[in-house]
Order: structure tokens, then C-alpha cells, then sequence
């Protein structure tokens, strides 16, 4: 009998070694790395901004499928700072604090990321911001993969002074009112005049944020493009806005060949609402579109095709990339590799090996993330507006392009160092 108890209590024993084991190799299999994604999902920008959350999530179904990173599983955290700048600030601090994510993906508009700057330079986070901006930043803790003012804002405006791109003279800079318009057109007033264009040539125009009202502002333009010189429009409106600033060009008749729009911040996404015949030959400026032909734009756009259709979001039975899409699938692989070469998570140490990653882009480019300016290098593509809502590329530089975060045309720049203070506080 205590022979029959002895043996049981082996078993017992011996059973409970082995699920500690099955458990120890399922908790190993199951180690995972949080990141977070910090968009808006609702308000004036959800209509840029969504999409960004969901490319992020394709990449990281993307990463996870091919063993994760260091074989931990990323464990994407979604959060919805609801376009409200201040709460990027709150969401990002919960980000950091609470959910202890690795890095962050996120932010679209400049007040919306200069609202998270502190904390992630407080707490030594890291944020991957992909969209264009004005520059004049340069952070230890921000890997910025979107274009600065040299890498969109200032060919463009070459574009549009050329022979080939019509020979403007007289500007109408429009924007919605924040940082990012402002600090750009304040650089593109010093770039203008530095080509001869005078104050009474250029036209300054700001809407707030969900503006929707422009009968009055195309009806200034027309008035100010009627005074005898080529006049064309540098467009930085943001968000929903893009909507009917759009169709009051089409109701009031403003035709590229009378006057030419081009946006910094409309891509494929923000025409999808928009009827596009009438604005057949307006302009936009980015590092990417979607209408691009090469192996990797081919790939590319299957795979969001595919995962659109799978996770059956809106939009998917005529599924569009863009600029930021791309900017923030290159900041993903990109971080990744970095992880990867430091084989760690520090922040610190994933900034270290950051510099010199390279990704052969959707662009067609490999780009490559500055050694010192935490930048991309980045071709830049001017294209014209077409009746299905994409763009055909009417000019491109021969490669990418190094940026410029200080630009020359801002007075005392010359004295600022083109890469951050690696002091960053703990």
C-alpha cells in the first residue's frame, strides 16, 4: 500500500515537472515585444491617418509570419489620440509608461508630434514619424522617415518656376493654420526671394483645422491670378480639409492650365472622395506614389491588396498606397534591422545602429537613413492629378536626396549641428 502511494506520488510529480516544462517552452515561444501605434482614428485627420495604423499592422503581421524580431512576437498596441493634440501627449506617455512599449509609430501633423516630443525625449522613447514636415527639429529620440522641406517643399516650387513646369512667378501659399504650413511657407518665402520674387507676388492664406468653407479663397485666388502673371498655388491644408478645398476648385472652374495647385499633403487616400476629372494636371509633390512601376511598388501594393481584402477594411475593393504608407513600412523594416544589428531593444543602443540602415523601397530607391541627421535619404517625385484619382510622375531627381532638417533659407541656421544631442534624459 505505501509502495502503491509511493509510485503515485512519483507520477504526480513527474507530471507536474512536465507541464512546468510544456509551460516554460510555451512561455518561450510566446515572448513578445510591444510597440505602439499612436494615429488618429477619428477626427479631422482619420482620413490621412487610419490607413498608417493599418499598414503598420500589415508589416507586423508581415515580420511576425517570418519568425518576429530576435524571435520575439511584436505585439502592436493601438491607440486613438482622436486628432486632439494634446491627448498624442497623454496617449504617448501611456505608451511609454504604462503598455512599456519599445518604440512607437506615429503622429501625423507637426503640433501632433511636437505635443509628444517632450515626453519621449522625458522618458528615452523612441518614435518613428513618417510624414513630410517643416524641419527645423532634430531629436535624439525621432527616426523621421517623411520627407523635410528640401526633399519636397523646395523642388517642387523649382518644378513650378521651370519652363517645363509652366514658369510661375506669383504664389499663393494656403495652408491650414500650424506649425508645419507656417515654418514651410516661411522657408519658401526665403527660397522665392532669393529667386526674385517679390512680397507683392506672394499670397498667405490659413484655414483652420476641418475647414470646409473655401468659396471665398478660390474666389481671392482667381482674383489674384487675374492680375497678369503666371500664378500657380503651394498647397499644405491638411486632413479632411483636402475635400472641399478640392471640389471649390472644381465649382469655381480653377484649371491646372490656368492656375496649378501643388499639395504636400494630398496623396491617393485624401482624392478617394473626390471627383478628379476637373482637376486633370494639378500637382503634388511626395517620395512615393502609388502609380510608380518597378518590382518593389508591384509587391508592395499586392500585399496591401491582400491584407485590405482579409481584414476586410473600408476602401478594400479599390485598396490605394501613398507616401506616408510607405514612409512608415520603411520605418518599421527599418527599425527591425536595427534591433536586429544591436541585437537589443535599448533604445539607446537600437539608436546607435540605426544609422547607414538601408531598405529598397516601394519608391524603386534604396533609401537610406543618414549616419548622423536621423533622416531618410529620399528621391522626391512631382505628379499630375488623373481622372482615376492617381498620379502620373511628370518629374523625379536621378536619386534620393540627402535632407536638410536646418534649413539654409531660416537665418542662423548655419550655426546648428545637422545631427542631435545624444544626451537625451533617462
Amino acid at each position: 500500500m505505501k509502495r502503491r502511494s509511493f509510485v503515485k506520488s512519483l507520477a504526480v510529480a513527474a507530471s507536474i515537472a512536465v507541464a512546468g516544462l510544456g509551460s516554460s517552452s510555451l512561455h518561450a515561444q510566446q515572448k513578445t515585444v510591444k510597440v505602439g501605434i499612436l494615429h488618429s482614428l477619428s477626427g479631422t485627420m482619420a482620413i490621412s491617418e487610419t490607413v498608417l495604423k493599418d499598414v503598420a499592422l500589415m508589416a507586423i503581421d508581415e515580420i511576425n509570419a517570418k519568425g518576429g524580431v530576435m524571435g520575439y512576437k511584436i505585439e502592436p498596441v493601438v491607440v486613438d489620440p482622436a486628432s486632439n493634440w494634446p491627448l498624442f501627449a497623454e496617449k504617448a506617455r501611456q505608451l511609454l509608461t504604462q503598455d512599456k512599449v519599445a518604440v512607437v509609430f506615429g503622429c501625423w501633423t507637426s503640433v501632433s508630434r511636437k505635443s509628444v516630443l517632450p515626453v519621449f525625449e522625458e522618458l528615452n522613447g523612441l518614435l518613428f514619424y513618417p510624414v513630410q514636415y517643416e524641419g527645423e527639429e532634430l531629436s535624439k529620440n525621432v527616426f523621421y522617415t517623411g520627407a523635410a522641406p528640401n526633399q519636397q517643399a523646395i523642388p517642387a516650387v523649382e518644378y513650378l518656376m521651370s519652363k517645363e513646369g509652366g514658369g510661375a512667378t506669383r504664389f499663393v501659399l494656403l495652408g491650414t493654420d500650424y506649425v508645419y504650413p507656417r515654418t514651410t511657407n516661411k522657408i519658401l518665402r526665403a527660397f522665392l526671394k532669393s529667386k526674385g520674387v517679390s512680397d507683392a507676388d506672394i499670397m498667405e492664406e490659413y484655414t483652420p483645422f476641418g475647414h470646409s468653407d473655401y468659396q471665398t479663397i478660390i474666389a481671392k485666388i482667381k482674383k489674384f491670378s487675374s492680375e497678369g502673371k503666371k500664378t500657380a498655388v503651394i498647397s499644405t491644408i491638411n486632413g479632411d480639409s483636402n475635400v472641399p478645398f478640392y471640389k471649390e476648385l472644381g465649382n469655381q472652374g480653377l484649371k491646372a492650365t490656368d492656375v496649378p495647385v501643388v499639395a504636400f499633403s494630398v496623396g491617393e487616400e485624401e482624392l478617394r472622395g473626390v471627383d478628379t476629372k476637373p482637376l486633370v494636371g494639378h500637382l503634388a509633390a511626395w517620395n512615393y506614389f502609388m502609380s510608380l512601376k518597378n518590382p518593389e511598388n508591384d509587391a508592395f501594393k499586392k500585399k496591401w491588396a491582400d491584407y485590405a481584402k482579409a481584414k476586410k477594411l473600408p476602401g478594400a475593393d479599390k485598396p490605394l498606397t501613398n507616401d506616408p504608407m510607405e514612409a512608415t513600412y520603411i520605418g518599421i523594416y527599418m527599425w527591425k534591422a536595427a534591433v536586429e544589428k544591436a541585437k537589443s531593444f535599448d533604445t539607446d543602443k537600437v539608436i546607435a545602429a540605426m544609422g547607414g540602415q538601408t531598405f529598397k523601397a516601394p519608391s524603386g530607391f534604396t533609401v537610406k537613413m543618414d549616419e548622423k541627421n536621423h533622416h531618410l535619404w529620399k528621391p522626391v517625385f512631382v505628379g499630375e492629378v488623373q481622372p482615376n484619382g492617381q498620379f502620373n510622375v511628370v518629374w523625379k531627381t536621378a536619386g534620393p536626396i540627402k535632407a536638410q532638417p536646418w534649413s539654409p533659407f531660416i537665418p542662423g541656421n548655419e550655426k546648428k549641428k545637422d545631427e542631435p544631442e545624444l544626451t537625451g534624459k533617462k
